[in-house]
């Protein structure tokens, strides 16, 4: 890594975190209010991070085993305003095609880079603004919404920072496109504009970042890619009472009623397995017909048919 560590799109495996440049910190305290469940978690995040990909196993096992004790605010860091910058080894678009296959083998993760060779993306700012957008439309819809994106984003190479394709994806999400074009021109850049600046009055410096929060505003915070009993552990900090929900993996297809698409990454992590085991089940599911895949060359995802 460059000593001059600044490039929002030069995510460190080490720290696990895609890092802004350093900005101003507020020393207020902000309050979180955690109204509807016990614990308020407002994750910091941006669809063409690949430390938030990376976590994808992680947060989608805590629904599953923790979702009856937090919820989650999602909030869009504006990684990529444009290409004004220039450090850390990384100046224009192609820089970031080998780090981002190196951030696939690192998180085992499914991300072809190539993306910013074919069709680089010119800010984030675009794939930021529609999904505030979508979440004025229905908030499931929109984390839907973000993960369709990323899909697109990392497997498919297609650029979310164009219309066309974040209009496709809202439709697979069932999002009404016509009134989040709407949107999109309007409101939601205020929204966006509304999370940049809490960000910095929280003083997020990178993505992801998780701030969690209970009742009574007692604070943890994760910065960055960790292991899973990272995320566990603040939350039963925050509140003890919670009881884990195992997922029962008697049908090693149900899981896919819950979760639509999964990296062999995010199978095992929930089913406590290996990722070599869990290509195993994958591939014998894929083999007998009752799963799709869409393979690139640095992994691949499954689907249920």
């Amino acid at each position: 890594m460059s000593e001059d560590k600044t490039n929002p799109l030069l995510c460190d495996p080490v720290s696990g975190m895609c890092e802004m440049p350093a900005g101003e910190k507020s020393n207020a305290k902000t309050v979180i209010p955690a109204e509807n469940k016990p614990v308020k978690i407002i994750y910091y995040t941006d669809p063409i991070c690949s430390s938030c990909w990376g976590i994808e196993p992680q947060l989608r096992k805590l629904k599953l085993e923790y979702g009856d004790y937090f919820e989650i605010d999602y909030r869009m860091g504006g990684l990529l305003p444009d290409w004004s910058y220039n450090s850390g080894g990384i100046s224009k678009p192609s820089d970031v095609a080998h780090h981002w296959d190196e951030a696939s083998l690192y998180y085992e993760m499914p991300i072809d880079g190539n993306v910013w060779l074919e069709d680089p993306l010119d800010s984030s700012y675009p794939s930021c603004i529609a999904i505030k957008a979508a979440q004025m439309q229905n908030k499931e819809k929109a984390v839907k919404f973000m993960r369709i994106l990323r899909e697109e984003l990392y497997l498919n190479k297609k650029n979310i920072a164009k219309w066309e394709n974040l209009a496709e994806a809202a439709k697979t999400a069932g999002l009404n496109v016509e009134k989040l074009k709407t949107d999109y021109d309007g409101d939601a850049k205020k929204f966006f504009q509304e999370d940049l600046n809490l960000g910095k009055t929280l003083g997020v410096r990178g993505f992801p970042t998780l701030f969690l929060a209970d009742a009574d505003n007692n604070q943890l915070t994760v910065y960055g890619s960790k292991p899973y009993n990272a995320y566990e552990n603040a939350l039963l900090a925050l509140f003890p009472e919670a009881k884990k929900k195992k997922f029962m993996n008697s049908n090693s297809l149900s899981i896919f009623e819950v979760y639509p698409t999964l990296a062999p990454k995010e199978y095992a992590a929930i089913h406590d397995i290996s990722v070599s085991v869990a290509k195993i089940i994958l591939e014998e599911l894929f083999s007998q017909g009752k799963l799709d895949k869409k393979t690139i060359k640095n992994g691949a995802l499954y689907c249920k048919k």
